[in-house]
């Protein structure tokens, strides 16, 4: 079945959520890069939730059949990147997502609105 980056972005989020990530924002890319449509970036309080968060995802692609094409950074847990293709996640310690400022590199790109 395919998937829409729309589809696998809600899931996404949701997979988040349910391990409350801090401040998800995600970021339409379609008309800034060519790396991916969206890139989803959130962060957990402790290296535990962040692996929590990063394993929720995985869970949800799998369950989903979404395609998985690469995680980096569960080791130390301090930047999990997670590759689905369309959308790329970003899982941050929340140090490292201050240190890094994600979303200030992309600030051309829009950020996606949620219900």
């Amino acid at each position: 079945m395919e998937f829409s980056s729309e589809q696998v972005l809600e899931h996404v989020v949701k997979a988040m959520e349910s391990k409350k990530a801090a401040r998800i924002v995600s970021l339409e890319l379609k008309e800034v890069s060519l790396i991916a449509d969206y890139f989803v970036i959130a962060h957990g309080n402790s290296d535990t939730q962040v692996l929590a968060i990063a394993n929720a995802v995985r869970d949800a692609a799998e369950e989903n059949g979404f395609p998985l094409r690469s995680i980096q950074g569960l080791d130390a847990a301090r930047w999990v990147l997670i590759d689905l293709g369309d959308v790329v996640c970003h899982i941050f310690h929340r140090d490292e997502r201050e240190y890094y400022g994600l979303e200030s590199l992309w600030s051309d790109a829009k950020a996606v609105e949620y219900a």
